[in-house]
């Protein structure tokens, strides 16, 4: 077993955590939440690439101009 087949683990519990903060009421949370999410995507792209799973590298990043919207629309407008 290679090291990278082992990413999909923290890959998983990132978007797992990222999902629980992303739904709190404390934006300060939510924000981090985003982050966590950002996280995860690179940690899927990464797992994705050692694997060849395209479509999976595809939706990640797609995912992660959401999350990068969700952490705009998280902070105050200036």
């Amino acid at each position: 077993m290679n090291l990278l087949d082992l990413i999909q683990w923290p890959a998983f519990a990132a978007s797992v955590a990222a999902a629980w903060m992303v739904g709190s009421n404390a934006k300060a949370r939510r924000n981090f939440g985003f982050w966590i999410f950002l996280l995860s995507n690179l940690l899927w792209v990464a797992w994705g690439l050692h694997t060849g799973a395209w479509a999976l590298i595809a939706l990640q990043v797609c995912l992660a101009a959401l999350n990068i919207r969700g952490l705009v629309k998280t902070e105050p407008p200036a």
